[in-house]
């Protein structure tokens, strides 16, 4: 299993907007090979904004990697740069491999 998680500082009162920004996109995430799922997580207020983190697992490295040179990652991030103003700074990526897992 492999994780990314992009760290996104919104403004505060941009919440909203963000957050819809994510459910009106299409993504293309579905029919990507080794991609399994996606999740928006909203986190702690800090000061003048809310931190959000978009987390994405795939089957392997190679099937992520594959998915960021794919025409499916260029129209996902088609107008990415639009909307600014809802933003304290650009997202940052963090990206995990799993060493050990546990499922309930």
């Amino acid at each position: 299993m492999y994780l990314t998680m992009n760290r996104f500082r919104v403004a505060k009162g941009h919440e909203d907007a963000f957050e819809e920004v994510w459910r009106s996109r299409d993504s293309h995430l579905a029919s990507v090979p080794g991609f399994e799922g996606f999740h928006l997580l909203r986190g702690k207020e800090g000061e003048g904004h809310t931190l959000y983190a978009s987390h994405t697992v795939w089957a392997s490295r190679e099937a992520f990697e594959a998915w960021t040179r794919s025409e499916a990652f260029r129209a996902a991030h088609r107008g990415a740069g639009g909307g600014r103003e809802m933003y304290l700074g650009p997202p940052e990526l963090e990206t995990f491999e799993s060493v050990l897992s546990q499922e309930g």
